[in-house]
C-alpha cells in the first residue's frame, strides 16, 4: 500500500509534513492544507477504505496545526469499528482530539466503547478505558459504568490502572455511581503495583472530596494501611524501577500525603496515628534535589490541616523557613504563601513564625516581583506589639520603592496595623505622616481621613504637634512635599482647623521623629516644631493655592483653610485673606 500511494498521487503523512515544512508563507501553507482538504473530503466520499487510516492520520495532523478537521468525525468511528489494532488506536486518537461530551456524534462511540471493553485484547480494553476517561458524557458514564467497575477487579495490572483512571471520570460526571466503586477503590489501597496504587489513591482522593461518609470509612479502616505504604517508601533501599533521584517513587508519597491531608483533617484519632510517620517524612528527606522539596511540601501541608501535634508544627514552619532561603524562586514562593496562609488560619504558631522575621524581610527586597508581593503580605501578618515599631519600619522602606499600583493599599494597611498596635499615640501620628511623606501622592481619601480623624481624636499637645510637624514638613521639603497631595490636603486641614495653635503656643519638641533618626541613621537639624508668623501660613496657603502641583482637591482644601484662619487669626494679615479668597 505504501508503495502504491505515491502512484495513485496521494501525499503520504510525511510527504505532506515536508509538503507543509517546506511552504515559505503562512498563504502557501494554507494552500496546500486546503488542497489536502479537498482530496480527503473526496476521498471520504468515495469510501476508500484501503486508505482510510492514511487519510486519518494526515487530517489529525491538519488539526495539529489548527486548521478546520470536523469533517472527518465519522470516518474515525469507522476506525474504531476496524478489527486492526492500528486502525483501532488511530480512531481512539481521533475521537479524543475532534470529539467532545457536547456532540452528539459520541453517542455512536458508545456500542464500540462496549464491545471493546469486554474483549480479551488487554491493549484494545486500554484503548477504550483511554477514551472513555477522557470524552465521557453523563450518558455514556451511566451507559458504562458496569464494564468499568467489572475491569478494576481484572486480573491485570494495566487494565486496573486505566480502569481506575476511567472510573475518575465516570464518578465526576454522575456522582450518583460513587456507591458502585467504593469498596473496589477501596482493594486497590492493597496493591504492589505502584502504578495501579498510585490510580486508586487519587480516586480515593476524589472520593473523599464528593462524600463524607467515603471520608469517615476510609478514616476507620484505611489510615493504617497508608501509613504502612508511605513507610515502606521511606524506609525502602535503592529501588531502581522506582527511583527518581535517589527518593524512592515519589509520585506515591504525594498521593498518600494528600489522602493522609483530607482524613486527617478535623479527626484527632486519624491525626494521632500519622504523627509518627510524618515526623519521619519531615526529617528524613533529603531537601537538596527538588523532588525531596515536593514531598516535603506536600507533608507540610498535611501536617498544617490536620490535627498535629504543637512539635510538628513547629518542624513543618522550620521546613517552610529553609525554603525561604534556597536560590529556587519558585520553591520560595510556595514557602512564603504557605506561611501566610498559616499565619492567617491560626495564631498558635505565631513564635514559630516570629523566628523567619527577617528572612521574610530579606525577600521585601527581592528582585522578583511575586516573591516581594508574598512576603509583603506576610509581612503583615507577623506585625504584633511586640515589633510593630521594627516591622513597620521596614514596611515604611518597602513603600518609598514599591510599584505605584500598590501603593495606595500598603499605605492603608500600614495605617491600619500602626492603629491596631500602636505603642502610644504619638507614635502613629509620626508613622502615618511618613506615610503621607512617602505616597502621599498616591494614597486615597481614606488614609487622609484617618489622619485627620487621628488627630481630632488626639489631646491638644498632641494636636499642636501634628499641625506644626506637617506644616513644617511642607515648608522645609519644597516640592518633595507639595508633590504629595494626600500630604498637601492633610497639612492644609490641619493648618485651619488648628491656626491658633500653630502660631501661638510654646514651642514643642524639634527635630524629626524617633523613627526616621533611626532609618536615616542622623539627626535632623530642621526644626519641625517651630510656631510660624501668621504672615508665613498666609504666604505658605497661598503658594500651595496658586503652585504648580496644585490639583482642584488641593485648591478646595487650600481656600478651605484661608476661609477657617480668618476667624483664628487676630492680625492684619485676615485682610489680605479675604483678597485672596474672593
Amino acid at each position: 500500500m505504501e508503495k502504491l500511494l505515491p502512484k495513485l498521487g496521494i501525499y503520504r503523512l510525511k510527504d505532506l509534513i515536508k509538503a507543509i515544512r517546506a511552504c515559505k508563507t503562512a498563504a502557501d501553507e494554507r494552500a496546500v492544507i486546503a488542497k489536502e482538504s479537498a482530496f480527503l473530503r473526496t476521498s471520504f466520499k468515495e469510501e476508500n477504505v484501503d486508505i482510510r487510516h492514511v487519510n486519518v492520520a494526515k487530517l489529525l495532523y491538519i488539526h495539529m496545526l489548527g486548521y478546520p478537521a470536523q469533517f472527518g468525525q465519522i470516518e474515525c468511528l469507522k476506525l474504531v469499528a476496524s478489527p486492526r489494532f492500528a486502525d483501532k488506536r488511530l480512531g481512539y486518537l481521533g475521537i479524543m482530539l475532534l470529539l467532545d461530551e457536547n456532540q452528539e456524534v459520541l453517542t455512536l462511540v458508545t456500542n464500540s466503547l462496549k464491545n471493546d471493553l469486554n474483549s480479551s485484547t488487554t491493549v484494545v480494553v486500554g484503548l477504550a478505558l483511554c477514551t472513555l476517561g477522557n470524552i465521557s458524557s453523563q450518558e455514556m458514564a451511566r451507559d458504562l459504568a458496569p464494564e468499568v467497575e467489572k475491569l478494576l477487579s481484572s486480573s491485570n495490572s494495566y487494565v486496573r490502572k486505566k480502569a481506575a483512571l476511567c472510573a475518575l471520570r465516570i464518578i465526576k460526571k454522575v456522582p450518583d455511581l460513587l456507591e458502585n466503586f467504593v469498596s473496589r477503590a477501596k482493594q486497590l489501597l492493597n496493591e504492589r503495583n505502584h502504578g495501579v496504587l498510585l490510580t486508586g489513591i487519587t480516586l480515593l482522593i476524589e472520593m473523599c472530596k464528593a462524600s463524607p461518609e467515603v471520608t469517615k470509612d476510609l478514616r476507620t479502616h484505611s489510615v493504617s494501611v497508608l501509613v504502612r505504604h508511605l513507610k515502606n517508601l521511606v524506609t525502602a533501599g535503592f529501588s531502581p524501577e522506582h527511583d527518581v533521584n535517589g527518593i524512592t517513587d515519589p509520585f506515591v508519597q504525594v498521593k498518600i500525603l494528600r489522602l493522609m491531608r483530607i482524613l486527617g483533617k478535623g479527626d484527632v484519632e486519624a491525626s494521632e496515628a500519622m504523627n509518627d510517620i510524618l515526623a519521619q517524612v519531615a526529617t528524613n528527606t533529603e531537601a537538596s534535589k527538588n523532588v525531596g522539596n515536593a514531598i516535603l511540601y506536600e507533608a507540610v501541608l498535611t501536617i498544617m490541616d490536620i490535627e498535629s501535634e504543637s512539635s510538628l508544627r513547629v518542624l513543618a514552619i522550620n521546613i517552610l523557613g529553609r525554603f525561604l532561603a534556597n536560590r529556587d524562586n519558585n520553591i520560595r514562593y510556595v514557602a512564603l504563601t504557605t506561611l501566610t496562609r498559616t499565619a492567617q488560619a491560626n495564631t498558635t504558631d505565631s513564635s514559630a513564625l516570629q523566628r523567619h522575621r527577617s528572612t521574610v524581610i530579606e525577600c521585601l527586597r527581592d528582585p522578583d516581583i511575586s516573591i516581594r508581593r508574598r512576603a509583603l503580605d506576610l509581612s503583615f501578618f507577623l506585625i504584633n506589639s511586640a515589633n510593630i515599631r521594627i516591622l513597620t519600619r521596614e514596611l515604611l522602606s518597602f513603600l518609598e520603592v514599591c510599584e505605584n499600583d500598590i501603593k495606595n493599599s500598603v499605605a492603608a494597611r500600614i495605617c491600619d496595623f500602626a492603629g491596631r498596635y500602636r505603642p502610644n499615640k504619638r507614635w502613629e501620628l509620626d508613622t502615618v505622616c511618613r506615610v503621607l511623606r512617602v505616597a502621599g501622592a498616591w494614597v486615597d481619601q481614606s488614609v487622609v481621613s484617618h489622619f485627620v480623624k487621628l488627630v481630632m481624636t488626639s489631646e491638644p499637645d498632641l494636636q499642636q504637634y501634628a499641625v506644626r510637624k506637617l506644616y513644617n514638613t511642607v515648608k522645609n521639603e519644597g516640592d518633595k512635599a507639595t508633590t504629595q497631595e494626600g500630604l498637601v490636603q492633610a497639612t492644609l486641614w490641619l493648618v485651619g482647623e488648628y491656626g491658633d495653635v500653630l502660631v501661638g503656643g510654646t514651642a514643642g519638641l524639634l527635630g524629626a521623629d524617633e523613627e526616621e533618626q533611626v532609618q536615616s541613621g542622623t539627626q535632623e537639624k530642621r526644626d519641625y516644631q517651630a510656631a510660624p508668623a501668621e504672615q508665613d501660613v498666609v504666604n505658605a496657603i497661598e503658594t500651595l493655592l496658586k503652585g504648580p502641583h496644585a490639583t482642584e482637591a488641593v485648591k478646595e482644601w487650600a481656600v478651605m483653610a484661608l476661609v477657617k484662619i480668618t476667624t483664628r487669626f487676630t492680625g492684619s494679615d485676615v485682610i489680605g485673606i479675604n483678597s485672596t479668597v474672593s
